[in-house]
């Protein structure tokens, strides 16, 4: 797979329409965590869907099973490790109570 492009106007929005849907679950009393992993494994299927429709076959999409692992672990890693990095950085802003 080739380098992933610079994102699309659309592309924060979109995230962020996914993040408000993972919060709903929070708001009607889902944890956390389970949230979360429903939230990779979405991911992860969406994904899967993505790279079926491009390879045509489940023959090519064995022949580009590594490749295609490698990257989508890679970018996982690369935007985790920026969010990650950006809570750090703005821990006390991002992580105070609302305000009542």
């Amino acid at each position: 797979m080739a380098d992933t492009p610079k994102p699309d106007p659309q592309f924060l929005a979109r995230a962020n329409t996914l993040i408000q849907i993972a919060n709903d679950q929070l708001d009607a009393g889902a944890d956390r965590g389970p949230t979360s992993a429903s939230f990779l494994y979405a991911s992860s299927r969406f994904n899967a869907w993505v790279v079926a429709c491009s390879a045509g076959t489940p023959e090519r999409m064995r022949e580009t099973r590594e490749q295609t692992l490698d990257y989508f672990v890679k970018q996982y890693a690369a935007m985790l490790e920026e969010n990650f990095d950006d809570y750090v950085r703005n821990f006390d802003t991002y992580m105070k109570p609302p305000a009542a």
